[in-house]
């Protein structure tokens, strides 16, 4: 609490100078304008379920709609994601680079402590906990996308952690007609994209295909790497590097919805055919590996407010299905390596020195599947009070592949040479992941009760039981008060869980790391006061402060005289901070956003700062309507602060300054709009934090530019 009464300071000080910006811009009214860009009022229904005012929502939160999309010139989820106020989205340090949201100083490399939905569905493997490898999403389908930072398990239950992303894809009405584009750019990069809606026998069908693909950035260079490391200590010349990060992709996105006044089909599907794999499956250059995934998501509702009077009914099911196939060189050819008796590597106590002259390989795979059954019940007939009641049932599995020319019953050191030729482990004792299922139950109660004109309290818990590892309960309570006609302020609590991954609790027969079924879910304690104040139509800022204690984060922890990590609960961690941002419609042509934002985390027992989460971040957004046809957009994103983990002796991570800007010429013939992008203007040298095996860090993508065409067909 003293960290938040030493953050009110900084409060008063901010609203006690609110006044004079007010009168900079007190000759504007409400017109045309930007005003037709980005439509009035924003509403969210993240935080309870229920539709309201952004402001007003019991949470901290942030909406960005298509229209705002469509400004920045972005192609996916990920570009879009970066200018949420605390959200970075770096790059994991475990393998692959995939994607990690980063809030608040809150991740791992797996990323399971931030949950993605897809129209209210969860989109996460049970493997990881997190969202598919190199997962990416086309922008093309999103009608708007909900973030809420801080927990949200009181509603959603596990990994729900540190934040919420919520993507609400365009139904029929916001398409109405049919819109098609297409998009090149630098790195060979090809989009290509469809957006059909309207009304068919009564029914509201909207049809959407997306294409995405690219050869990625060549002059993404990596000096050194783990064979590298290895090269040096044994004598050997196999290391790859200096190589470029293996960055091509190829997606292909589908979704088809049927909807009613009370049912609703929909279908999702995405495929990600051999896709490069970054810096390799073990942090060696690996630039013939592969990742292929299939996934799959249905869901189908059905919601009716005419069985009882007062009460709304929403049944909904869905059903996920993910299949990975990955091709790793974990080592490349003529890699010479000791290996122990158990086949992986070992320096400790190996049983030979074997040399690989086609590559230590490995191909893990696997099929995910997780189905769920939810009724949510609303009740309004009490006055001032929104009653919502919600009970589920989950169940999730996941079946691992593997064939590989090491590990145990492939070798057992004693060989001096081991070809490409590989054994399927597959089905027997020796698998890197065995069968794992579980089933979750789960039961939740929410009031919103408006108690005076001025003040709101949303109060709700959740109970999930898992059959694993047991059962959580999550609370959270919310009180919004009206503070003046033009500041709203909140005051925020809320508790939340992560469950331990399937790798986590059973990953074997590994050289590096191996499961621990007795482990706890992680749980997160957060606090937060959010002031929002609106001087005028035109002018809004929101300060938020937050302090949380995250306990028992899992982290995989070296054994005592063995080469093996095993995963433990082993570290608490707390943190706080400030998020500022401020949205400015500075004149009928020009609007302004910005935000910046704070944060320390470190851990509880040394003190030592979270390594490699950013401890600062600042982002401005000027979108000038030169006129009604020409619309010219301006971003600069500066990220700074991140510190290395303890132990590790390499300078800190530099900071950099991202500038981007898209042009974009409305009806350049009828219906036919171009827009022109260029992304990080001035060739900046960007850098995300490697593990160390990668000593130079992860280069960021250099200047890109991207040329767009998008016609619409009415109706």
């Amino acid at each position: 609490m003293r960290r938040v009464h030493q953050f009110g300071v900084g409060v008063i000080a901010l609203l006690a100078i609110m006044p004079a910006f007010a009168q900079l811009n007190s000759g504007l009214n409400e017109e045309e304008g930007l005003e037709d860009l980005y439509g009035g009022e924003e509403f969210v229904s993240i935080a309870t379920g229920s539709n309201k005012p952004i402001y007003k929502a019991p949470a901290v939160a942030s909406v960005i709609t298509a229209r705002d999309i469509e400004m920045l010139g972005a192609r996916s989820l990920n570009e879009v994601l970066e200018t949420v106020p605390g959200l970075h989205v770096s790059m994991s340090t475990l393998s692959r680079i995939n994607p990690v949201y980063s809030i608040r100083g809150v991740h791992t490399g797996y990323n399971s402590q931030v949950l993605l939905l897809i129209d209210g569905v969860p989109l996460q493997t049970p493997s990881t906990g997190g969202r598919p490898e190199l997962f990416n999403l086309s922008v093309a389908s999103i009608a708007r996308i909900e973030v809420i930072r801080g927990p949200g398990s009181a509603v959603y239950g596990a990994d729900a952690y540190s934040g919420v992303v919520s993507v609400i894809t365009k139904d029929a009405k916001s398409i109405d007609g049919t819109d098609v584009g297409g998009r090149i750019g630098s790195f060979d990069s090809r989009d290509l994209w469809l957006q059909s809606g309207g009304q068919w026998n009564g029914l509201d069908v909207v049809f959407g295909l997306s294409y995405q693909s690219s050869n990625g950035d060549s002059d993404r260079i990596i000096n050194s790497d783990l064979q590298t490391m290895l090269d040096g200590a044994l004598g050997t010349n196999a290391s790859l590097a200096p190589g470029s990060l293996s960055t091509n992709y190829e997606y292909l996105e589908t979704r088809l919805g049927l909807k009613n006044d009370n049912w609703r089909v929909g279908f999702w599907g995405w495929n990600q055919d051999g896709s490069g794999i970054g810096a390799g499956g073990a942090q060696a250059l690996d630039p013939s590996g592969t990742q292929t995934d299939d996934a799959f998501l249905v869901d189908v509702s059905y919601q009716t407010s005419d069985l009882v009077a007062d009460w709304n009914f929403n049944t909904r099911l869905s059903y996920f299905f993910y299949d990975t196939q990955t091709s790793f060189r974990l080592l490349p050819p003529g890699a010479v390596v000791p290996i122990g008796s158990d086949g992986n590597l070992n320096f400790a106590n190996p049983a030979g020195i074997v040399t690989f002259p086609d590559g230590l390989i490995g191909n893990p795979s696997g099929k995910a599947k997780d189905s769920q059954l939810e009724v949510v019940a609303s009740y309004t007939g009490m006055y001032n009070h929104r009653w919502r009641f919600a009970s589920g049932i989950r169940h999730q599995t996941n079946d691992s592949s593997e064939t590989k020319n090491f590990g145990p019953s492939v070798i057992d050191g004693n060989q001096s040479v081991v070809d490409g030729t590989l054994t399927d482990v597959t089905g027997t004792p020796f698998i890197f992941l065995p069968h794992s299922s579980r089933t979750i139950h789960y039961l939740s109660l929410q009031d919103e009760w408006q108690f005076s004109p001025d003040w709101e309290l949303t109060a709700g818990v959740r109970y999930d039981n898992y059959s694993d590892f047991g059962s959580t309960i999550n609370p959270r309570v919310a009180l919004v008060w009206a503070t003046q006609h033009n500041l709203t302020t909140k005051l925020l609590y809320g508790s939340a869980f992560r469950a331990p991954s399937f790798s986590e609790q059973f990953i074997a027969n590994n050289p590096v790391s191996l499961g621990n079924p007795d482990l706890d879910p992680e749980t997160i304690d957060t606090l937060e006061l959010s002031l929002n104040y609106r001087p005028m139509p035109e002018l809004q800022s929101t300060l938020s402060l937050f302090t949380y204690e995250a306990q028992d984060l899992i982290e995989f922890v070296a054994d005592s005289g063995a080469t093996t990590q095993t995963a433990q609960n082993a570290r608490n961690q707390d943190g706080y901070g400030f998020e500022w941002e401020a949205s400015w419609k500075a004149s009928r042509s020009l609007r302004l956003n910005a935000n910046f934002s704070w944060q320390r985390s470190e851990d509880s027992d040394t003190k030592q700062r979270t390594h490699d989460a950013p401890g600062k971040q600042f982002y401005l957004n000027a979108h000038w309507l030169v006129s009604p046809q020409w619309l010219v957009n301006t971003q600069l994103n500066w990220v700074g602060s991140r510190k290395r983990a303890q132990g590790d002796l390499r300078e800190n991570i530099d900071d950099y300054s991202l500038v981007n800007i898209a042009i974009r010429r409305k009806d350049i013939a009828p219906q036919l709009d171009l827009t022109v992008s260029v992304f990080n203007l001035f060739d900046e040298d960007a850098r995300e934090p490697s593990n160390g095996t990668i000593p130079d860090d992860y280069p960021m993508e250099g200047r890109s530019i991207r040329m767009e065409l998008q016609y619409r067909f009415d109706s």
